[in-house]
């Protein structure tokens, strides 16, 4: 009888990460090694890499470094693995993605893949596929532009008093000539706009028209990000430095006609384009990451023999670490599962049949290598509160995931949505899409916030 299931890694995509653990042993680690900069892993991390008399911002050296490493690694061709062969791509699947995210992650911090600002030597590129997907012709160029870091450009969705509740957004973009030409004058506030510092353009959100609430009419405008209209108000300080995160003021900031990108009116599928692929890599991380914080307080308990004996023969220290270890072997699978089906089907059928498990594999991940950190913390004792281990940095880093990527709370809440069938391919009551007498979806929309 034909067997179909298999819980083997493809023999593709495992040789592929003996490739990347050799580049890793062959270009990053020297890198790491030299000119001390070790000082951004090492307990002198946080200082190492940010500039606390500028703002908190990044420091140009530590910059510098994670453009080197990924130039070398574009150079082996292992940065643009996701992206199609048309961007010099690899054509890297869902699952692809999940399993080296993973793999990386538990290897512990490094320059091959610190993701406190995203950086990995497999990148994320889910601008490009928004670009390819939804700009114009006469924007077409803009996504070479970007993968040659010529054009740089900030999401602008979140606002001081709107996150999740995205469609509630309070920045206008109002129809307005100037100079004889058609164009918007736009006028709002945004927060957490993430790159701030380095970037060329701004993906700015705004309400084009509609009510506050509605779906539609929400239009994604791009703009200079140095229209001296875009005020910086403050950079904001997080749980994890350096920061990147600034609150800005828009203020009269015109910008033409086709400043316009993707559907008019119909910007928030912009917003929820690559939603479920960051998310999946985004809990495989968080996965890695909870394993090697196991993995290290396994090790640790076994060496560490205070009284005379390892600490491993505690059950106090064993049990909370099985449970963590169950949780994270369920977890993976469930993580490489829900990419595989990813890898099955279509964008639109990934949002109806699989959002609700990426949900799942998301808001537990991150919540997991929060647990999964602070046992680390408890198991090592006096030097696992100290910056001299990672767990304090891993601890802080992944705590904003379960926020940002989506708030948990939104995610076990479209979990409970599909289950309960509110919304999903179970949904009762209507049809998928229909509307309600005041002609808004019925079914929820989630976000993040960014």
């Amino acid at each position: 009888m034909e067997q179909t299931m298999d819980f083997n890694i493809p023999k593709d995509i495992a040789d592929y990460l003996v490739v990347l653990d050799k580049f890793i042993e062959d270009e990053i680690k020297p890198l790491q090694a030299q000119d001390d900069n070790e000082r951004f892993f090492d307990h002198r991390r946080e200082w190492a890499r940010t500039d606390f008399d500028n703002e908190g911002l990044p420091r140009p050296e530590w910059e510098a470094l994670l453009r080197e490493a990924k130039k070398r690694a574009d150079k082996a061709g292992h940065l643009r693995y996701a992206l199609p062969k048309e961007f010099g791509g690899q054509d890297g699947t869902n699952l692809g993605m999940a399993i080296i995210r993973e793999h990386f992650a538990k290897q512990g911090l490094g320059l091959h893949n610190d993701l406190q600002n995203e950086h990995s030597i497999v990148g994320n590129f889910p601008q490009i596929l928004m670009l390819r997907d939804f700009a114009r012709p006469d924007q077409k160029h803009l996504a070479e532009a970007a993968l040659g870091g010529k054009f740089i450009a900030c999401f602008g969705l979140t606002e001081p008093n709107h996150g999740s509740d995205a469609t509630h957004m309070e920045t206008r973009a109002v129809r307005t000539k100037k100079d004889g030409k058609d164009g918007w004058l736009i006028n709002g506030e945004k927060m957490w706009i993430t790159g701030m510092h380095v970037a060329t353009h701004i993906m700015l959100f705004c309400r084009t028209s509609g009510k506050d609430g509605d779906a539609k009419g929400i239009t994604c405008l791009i703009i200079p990000a140095r229209d001296p209209g875009v005020i910086i108000e403050e950079y904001m300080w997080t749980f994890n430095m350096p920061t990147d995160h600034p609150r800005l003021t828009i203020k009269d900031v015109w910008v033409p006609e086709d400043a316009v990108f993707g559907p008019p009116e119909g910007g928030l599928a912009l917003a929820q384009h690559f939603v479920h692929e960051n998310r999946i890599r985004q809990a495989a991380s968080s996965c890695g990451a909870a394993i090697y914080c196991i993995n290290e307080s396994v090790k640790y308990s076994n060496e560490r023999k205070p009284f005379g004996k390892p600490l491993s023969t505690n059950q106090a220290i064993q049990f909370p670490l099985v449970e963590l270890a169950t949780q994270a072997e369920m977890l993976r699978l469930l993580i490489f599962k829900t990419a595989w089906e990813m890898d099955q089907m279509s964008k639109p059928e990934v949002a109806i049949r699989l959002s609700d498990k990426v949900s799942m594999c998301n808001y537990y991940a991150n919540r997991l290598v929060c647990e999964a950190a602070d046992r680390a913390m408890q198991v090592h004792g006096g030097i696992g509160y100290s910056r001299h281990k990672p767990f304090e940095h891993i601890y802080r880093h992944h705590r904003r995931y379960r926020i940002t990527e989506g708030s948990e709370e939104i995610q076990i809440r479209k979990v409970a949505g599909h289950l309960f069938g509110f919304m999903g391919p179970n949904k009762h009551g209507q049809p998928k899409g229909e509307t309600d007498a005041k002609g808004k979806s019925t079914e929820p929309t989630d976000f993040a916030v960014r």
